[in-house]
């Protein structure tokens, strides 16, 4: 159902109202250094796989008059025309891919991208990379790529898709493809707006918000105002005075190269982990510092626009990827870490794990009663609730589905309310209805004196040595050195702290225990990241069939329902904005992939997440590497079998799967042997890089664990069962890198749950012993 125009002026007032980092438009400069030949070869393949197409290509795309369907006329749509018409050679995309591709693709992609296009930019490289189809009959016969007919490079490209042995080109073609269209659907103007938008069906959310008192109120401070330093809006001075007004003790150096900070515990992250161990150890009176590189904002900051959110409160921008290029990378950089931006899947522990854990891990703390007694305490903050008002259009897909095959479907609990109706809770809870360690966890401790840095980077604990160290440890961590950066100067801080926790993630807490000079091998390693595979189904709106499933594929709570394959795989919804679609969505010709656009409000997707056996690493700052273990693959096939089931039962006209071949099938009144063989063809590609297949997928992944995991010994793992590092007194881990396999199911209630315990064991190592009170 198209928007009407007072709902698409509302959608552009609140994209508006938000904070300007997270509404737009773009880059003032580019640093990606690419040579103007190289330019004009990548503006040519960005023109290649988005064209401009004519305006017959929106035949059909129509909208109502008199004397058409109906009694109806048919005139063209205005929105439609400018959509086909436009190409992402035509603005600043090219410039964009090579920006992301050089600062946020590991570095051996960007030299690949650079080597493809410095060789499309001659003949004879482009005869190399393209064969034939440069070949002209004019003088001088040999075309560069820019030169080619849009439909030869067209062609070229299809064929380095497909390509089974020069992988290479598979994986340049493969980044190009993604940034393209992620660049393209989610660059906007200074008003926030896409113009391809409303041919797509979509527009920003509209956050649902209290009726205003006639008398405007004073504007409210944010919640954590008392606690926080916003170090990047801060000088030399300013800063030395705010860290004193908080209650710290803060003394210069002489040589002015850093300043100390005295406190009882530093704790480097913000989010599920950090956040909860913050609280708890501000309540039991310890000086407590929250140092977290990313920014600071609240509900009225975040304006659901696609592009700019992700930019500022994802890792590496939201494109993030193994080395491999196998599995896309989602996690959270901002106040409130990943449960500022996760889908507000509230999901104990499984029984089942929490018995493997401690039975077969040697750690009694998940046996324990006060283990469940942590989980109630973490969902008693979070006010989790297992009820929901209105399922959105994705979750109502998922719950027919299951109910047309008899399956059992559950309901999600969320830490948000029942009536909760917000669709882009992944770009931040416009609304502030979503219960994030930001509005809860953090609250509590900034009211008991902790203090919150933003903007200031972990650089690597400080370790001493700990001649007679307890169980044998030969450092101790006596605090962290940190930077931040104002007006392109830096500032070094020291943290001297009694206590020292990473809480940074299972992808950033390894690179800064390595930084540190701890040695033990687990650190980066057992690395499970709940991959995960989509299907997608069609559902076309229809006048004649009004049974079919209202709404559109962004809106509704993300994930409300999740249906159980095995003990090991689930089948969830995902948030998918313009943006992330149209990367995720395989690409066979331009026209084509514009087409899939045009459906892109009433396309609803499934995903198939597996509790992975197989482990990947993470080998430093930005870098991970992971395969999918062979038993992996076979759980994700299966579960996205039973998701095409799902979406067809749901009565899906076509379905789909995210394979470079574009696996398709026609749905509607389709037979049960039809749809069996069409099931039988639904194979997993671990990506691009592996050679011998014309055919590949990218995994996805936004639950990153294990990577530092707990053990109960230290050949097991990197910290033991307090969270404790096993080489160095005072140093620990409190985020979903403890945990010592994947959990296979939503993390945060888990991670959230071991912060407490871990949190509640150190403030029982600080507390002063009987013969320290008798003193």
């Amino acid at each position: 159902m198209a928007s009407s125009p007072r709902q698409e002026e509302e959608a552009a007032l609140a994209a508006k109202r938000g904070h300007p980092l997270l509404r737009g438009p773009g880059r003032e400069r580019y640093t990606h250094g690419l040579r103007p030949a190289q330019m004009e070869a990548l503006r040519a393949m960005c023109g290649a796989l988005i064209p401009s197409l004519p305006p017959a290509a929106a035949a059909g795309q129509q909208v109502g008059g008199e004397d058409g369907e109906g009694g109806r006329r048919l005139i063209p749509d205005v929105d439609v025309e400018r959509f086909y018409l436009a190409s992402a050679a035509d603005s600043t995309v090219p410039d964009e891919v090579a920006e992301l591709t050089f600062t946020r693709c590991v570095r051996e992609a960007g030299a690949l991208v650079s080597v493809v296009l410095w060789m499309l930019a001659t003949r004879i490289g482009t005869l190399a990379l393209c064969g034939r189809t440069c070949i002209s009959g004019e003088f001088p016969y040999v075309r560069r790529f820019a030169d080619m007919p849009a439909e030869r490079r067209e062609e070229a490209l299809k064929r380095w898709s497909t390509t089974r042995w020069l992988f290479p080109l598979k994986i340049a073609f493969a980044l190009v493809k993604i940034l393209c269209h992620f660049a393209f659907y989610t660059a906007v103007n200074d008003n926030s707006e896409n113009p391809c938008w409303k041919a797509i069906g979509y527009s920003v959310p509209v956050a649902v918000e209290e009726p205003r008192k006639e008398a405007t109120p004073a504007p409210a401070r944010r919640p954590l105002d008392n606690g926080v330093v916003e170090t990047k809006e801060l000088d030399d001075t300013t800063l030395l005075r705010s860290l004193a007004e908080k209650g710290l003790e803060v003394n210069m150096s002489q040589s002015s190269a850093h300043h100390t900070v005295q406190c009882d515990v530093v704790i480097v992250g913000s989010g599920c982990g950090g956040g909860v161990a913050a609280a708890v150890l501000a309540s039991a009176g310890h000086k407590v510092i929250v140092v977290e590189k990313g920014d600071y904002f609240v509900a009225k900051d975040y304006s659901s626009v696609e592009g700019p959110t992700l930019e500022h409160l994802y890792e590496q921008g939201g494109v993030f990827c193994t080395a491999n290029v196998s599995t896309s990378i989602f996690a959270g950089t901002t106040v409130g870490g990943g449960s500022a931006v996760n889908w507000s899947a509230s999901i104990r522990t499984p029984e089942d794990v929490l018995q493997e854990w401690s039975r077969d891990h040697g750690l009694p703390v998940f046996g324990a009663p006060g283990y469940v007694q942590a989980m109630d305490a973490v969902c008693a903050r979070l006010g989790v609730t297992g009820r929901c008002r209105e399922e959105g259009f994705q979750n109502k897909v998922l719950r027919r589905g299951c109910e047309a095959l008899a399956m059992p479907v559950e309901a999600v609990p969320r830490n948000s309310t029942e009536g909760h109706f917000c669709g882009s809770c992944n770009l931040g809870c416009p609304t502030g209805d979503k219960r994030g360690t930001d509005t809860t966890w953090l609250v509590d401790a900034v009211e008991r004196g902790a203090v919150i840095l933003t903007g200031c980077k972990a650089e690597r604990f400080i370790l001493e040595r700990n001649a007679g160290g307890k169980n044998g440890r030969s450092k101790k961590c006596v605090g962290l050195v940190a930077t931040c950066t104002s007006n392109g100067i830096t500032k070094k801080l020291r943290i001297e702290a009694k206590v020292s926790i990473s809480a940074c993630g299972a992808i950033m807490t390894p690179p800064l225990l390595r930084n540190s000079g701890l040695k033990n091998r687990h650190i980066g390693r057992n690395l499970h990241l709940h991959p995960v595979s989509m299907a997608w189904g069609y559902f076309p709106e229809s006048k004649k069939e009004p049974q079919l499933i209202a709404g559109k594929s962004y809106e509704g709570g993300i994930i409300t329902s999740m249906h159980r394959v095995t003990e090991r795989t689930i089948i969830e919804t995902p948030a998918l904005g313009p943006g992330a679609f149209a990367a995720i969505m395989p690409w066979e010709s331009g026209r084509d992939m514009k087409e899939r656009m045009r459906r892109y409000a009433r396309t609803a997707h499934t995903l198939a997440l597996v509790r992975d056996r197989g482990a990947g690493s993470v080998c430093g700052e930005g870098r991970v590497r992971y395969t999918p273990h062979r038993e992996d693959v076979e759980d994700l096939r299966e579960g996205l079998r039973r998701a095409l089931r799902i979406l067809v039962a749901a009565g899906a006209a076509e379905v789909g799967t995210h394979r470079s071949d574009g696996l398709r099938l026609r749905s509607k009144g389709i037979g049960d042997e039809d749809l069996e063989a069409f099931l039988d063809e639904v194979t997993i590609e671990k990506g691009p890089m592996y050679p011998g297949s014309n055919k590949w997928a990218i995994l996805g992944s936004a639950h990153q664990m294990s990577s530092c995991r707990m053990s109960a010994r230290p050949n097991d793992g990197a910290v033991d069962g307090t969270g404790e590092s096993w080489e160095a007194n005072g140093l620990y881990v409190c985020d979903g890198s403890l945990l010592p396999t994947a959990v296979g199911v939503n993390p945060m209630i888990t991670i959230q749950s071991v912060a407490y315990c871990v949190s509640n064991g150190i403030v029982e190592s600080l507390a002063p012993s009987e013969e320290q009170n008798i003193a």
